[in-house]
């Protein structure tokens, strides 16, 4: 399947914008996810130390969003980088607890406990940020893309509620029995939860990959990611040669095959520019899901990973045409108005089909 790049894209019916930054989960989600952890490791009699450690450091990693790359589109491409590979994260742990071991007695009473948490605090960190569509660099200095399972919208309240409930309890009654046992089962029902996405996950691919081959095109390459705040309702994506696919599938609602509604790209723009420093750094760290569009000699590209069409929530301008090439440019990065109506019109959406799928 070729998509033609003449004429406006269509408009999309109930879409729906992601959020501005991916760190926007991340204050709240990962405090309450490191402290439930750090607590759960370490003595009971050292609980809310352990949620003041664990807090701390589950918010360490995204403290690179204050470091100023040199541009949007290094800001963009870099964030979870260094800071979150689990090659520079499981070193920085031990680094961190032998610094506590020396300095603070409560970690020499109990330095295997204290050890194993800050190594999860940290690991667990990476591994729930590649759970989304944004993505997360697990192996720098290596250069794989970002690993992006995009499993989980980046605000689930199911995830974060057992987590909060935990940290809660524990900063009541820290030594408790009852307060260990609701600590265990917060973080078991936020890990099942989070399991509960890679089956839901499974069921839409293979939805997905059943209408995909109804069309011929079996083999395209797939993104899934949940629509906001839930695991029921997902956007399905195809990169075909032309542009890109995209439609919802619940695995609630009865509703058939996966319809897609078609969305042209520039890729013969995309490829000519292919050479420039910020068009290729925008295509590594979506894995091939960028779109492009020429707007005022402008190259305009989309990471359509996150967002729904028409409104994505990163977009940047890459490059500047130049006589029948293109030529590298300051760039810069297009703003999104968030539009939390278009996220309401979801809801009916993940109950029942849109439209008949035959």
């Amino acid at each position: 399947v070729r998509i033609g790049t003449s004429g406006p894209p269509p408009v999309a019916r109930g879409t729906a914008s992601g959020l501005r930054s991916p760190t926007l989960m991340d204050s709240l989600t990962q405090i309450a996810l490191g402290a439930a952890v750090a607590a759960a490791c370490v003595p009971p009699v050292q609980r809310r130390k352990g949620l003041l450690v664990g807090a701390s450091l589950g918010t360490l990693p995204d403290l690179d969003v204050v470091l100023d790359y040199g541009g949007p589109v290094e800001n963009f491409t870099m964030h979870r980088g260094f800071s979150h590979s689990l090659l520079v994260l499981i070193p920085l742990a031990v680094l961190v607890w032998l610094a506590l071991w020396r300095l603070w007695p409560p970690v020499r009473e109990a330095p295997r406990r204290w050890l194993a948490a800050t190594t999860l605090v940290l690991v667990t960190h990476t591994l729930l940020d590649a759970h989304t569509a944004y993505g997360t660099q697990l192996w720098w200095p290596f250069a794989p893309p970002p690993t992006s399972w995009a499993t989980i919208f980046i605000i689930d309240p199911l995830y974060t509620l057992p987590l909060l409930v935990a940290v809660v309890a524990v900063l009541i009654r820290p030594a408790s029995i009852a307060t260990g046992r609701v600590l265990v089962a917060g973080l078991v029902l936020s890990t099942a939860y989070l399991g509960w996405t890679w089956t839901a996950r499974a069921i839409v691919m293979e939805n997905a990959r059943a209408s995909l081959a109804l069309r011929g095109i079996g083999d395209a390459e797939v993104f899934l990611t949940p629509t906001p705040f839930n695991s029921l309702l997902w956007r399905v994506v195809a990169r075909v040669e032309g542009g890109h696919l995209e439609g919802l599938d619940s695995v609630v609602a009865n509703d058939g095959l996966v319809e897609f509604d078609v969305h042209p790209s520039d890729d013969t723009a995309l490829d000519a520019a292919a050479e420039i420093r910020a068009v290729e750094r925008l295509r590594w760290f979506a894995d091939g899901f960028a779109s492009a569009e020429v707007i005022d000699d402008e190259l305009v590209m989309t990471d359509l990973r996150m967002g729904q069409h028409p409104v994505f929530v990163f977009r940047h301008v890459a490059a500047a045409r130049d006589g029948d090439g293109w030529r590298p440019i300051a760039s810069r990065r297009l703003p999104t108005v968030m539009n939390l109506e278009r996220v309401r019109d979801l809801w009916p959406r993940i109950w029942a089909a849109e439209r008949n799928v035959p």
